[in-house]
């Protein structure tokens, strides 16, 4: 393994050299090794058995982590030939360079160390003014309202009139395709609140405006795409019986509608209007924070202060933004810029200033956040998800699992890390 290092400037590292394919070729057979030996050790495979699946194992299957492991030796060597250390080390490695060679791999990695940021520079200037959201009693009294109708419970209409959406009505109904029963098709006393669009488009319209116990004859044309073969794009026939019409009246402002929300009852309508103003409060802030307020921030910062990016993490980030692009992409576009270097390379540096300054304004936080004191625990993080659950109508529950299963919770943290810090800059409570 030969090994060049170049310091680029004053935290940015080029290695680059040459790793002998016979490298490559011993971290498999020890690969190998390792698996039937891992075989041998099952006690459970019989004799033949074992012998199929040794003679099964494939060397081939081995090359990506025998290079794998080639690739993490070079940046190791090169590491230490460049003495830096692994807590020095500033994000992952960008293999800019990999080329096969008769006998060798020709390697150029960049890596980076942490850029030195004076947290003594005066920054406090570009703090922006703004005027603290003032709530009209009335926007409280509408959503209170709103309160009343959801949280009230549905009761059978006691006058004969026709469904309407925002009912919730018992029906029985049977479907036929081409005059045939469909079995799957059929359901007894089954509950459908009118409007909600959780059923088949057009069912809940040809339910509006039945009579209970009407009978009536409602077709449906299926999606050409319904997950069901046998139904996608065909025109569906469902007698449908309606048996009860149910509605919600909406509760009184009083002191019941709050120990019904809060499910205490001790709650008092007085606590419901403050708990709500403060949502309210925190919603609009919330806005003026987020469409005004942080970017003015980001913005005064990326001006005050100036040193070196990591241009491995900037790489990264690019390919970041770029991923997430190719998401929104068509077929046709995916594969133009995939067969076309110098348009990709053109997308690319197109999210490159936006780039520098994410990763500019990331790092910046990160050592002011420092300087200050500031972190943030687990549980902040939880209480932060449950609350925008709570302001954007999801359930919270779901919103975590979300979060963790996406591996989101460390850009959580990081999020609530830089408004903690823009809070104290603005000298103001972050609801």
């Amino acid at each position: 393994m030969k090994i060049t290092v170049e310091k680029t400037d004053d935290i940015n590292i080029i290695l680059s050299g040459t790793v002998d394919n016979s490298a490559v070729a011993k971290n498999v057979a020890t690969l190998r090794a390792e698996a039937e030996e891992a075989l041998r050790k099952d006690t459970t495979l019989e004799a033949q058995v074992l012998e199929d699946k040794l003679n099964q194992i494939d060397d081939a299957s081995f090359g990506q982590e025998a290079e794998g492991q080639v690739l993490q030796a070079f940046v190791d060597a090169g590491m230490d030939e460049a003495k830096v250390s692994l807590e020095e080390l500033l994000g992952q490695p960008n293999f800019k360079t990999y080329e096969r060679r008769d006998d060798e791999i020709y390697l150029e990695v960049e890596i980076a160390t942490h850029p030195k940021i004076d947290t003594t520079v005066e920054y406090m200037d570009i703090v922006p003014s703004y005027t603290a959201p003032i709530i009209d009693p009335k926007d409280i009294d509408e959503k209170l309202e709103i309160m009343a109708i959801k949280k009230a419970p549905y009761t059978t209409i006691t006058s004969p009139r026709a469904a309407q959406n925002g009912d919730l009505v018992n029906l029985n109904f049977e479907g036929f395709l081409k005059g045939k029963p469909l079995n799957s098709a059929n359901e007894t006393e089954y509950k459908l609140k009118l409007g909600s669009n959780s059923f088949l488009p057009g069912f809940e319209e040809g339910v509006v405006g039945m009579m209970t116990d009407e009978e009536k004859m409602i077709n449906i044309s299926f999606p050409k795409d319904y997950k069901t073969k046998e139904l996608a794009g065909e025109v569906t026939e469902f007698k449908v019986k309606l048996l009860e019409i149910r509605e919600q009246i909406p509760m009184e402002l009083n002191d019941a509608l709050a120990q019904r929300i809060f499910d205490n009852e001790k709650a008092t309508l007085d606590l419901l209007k403050l708990k709500m103003t403060e949502k309210i409060t925190a919603q609009a802030f919330s806005n003026i924070y987020n469409e005004t307020l942080k970017p003015a921030i980001i913005k005064g910062l990326l001006s005050k202060f100036d040193f070196t990016l990591p241009n491995n993490v900037v790489e990264q980030e690019i390919d970041a933004k770029i991923n997430l692009q190719a998401q929104r992409m068509s077929k046709e576009e995916h594969d133009l810029y995939k067969k076309d270097k110098t348009k990709f390379n053109a997308l690319r540096d197109e999210v490159r200033e936006e780039s520098r300054d994410s990763i500019k304004a990331a790092l910046i936080v990160d050592a002011l956040a420092k300087k200050e004191g500031i972190e943030v625990d687990d549980e902040e993080v939880l209480s932060a998800l449950s609350m925008q659950a709570m302001m954007t109508g999801q359930d919270a529950e779901e919103l975590v699992d979300y979060y963790k299963t996406n591996n989101l919770m460390t850009s959580a943290k990081v999020g609530l890390i830089e408004d903690k810090l823009f809070k104290q800059m603005l000298g103001i409570e972050l609801i």
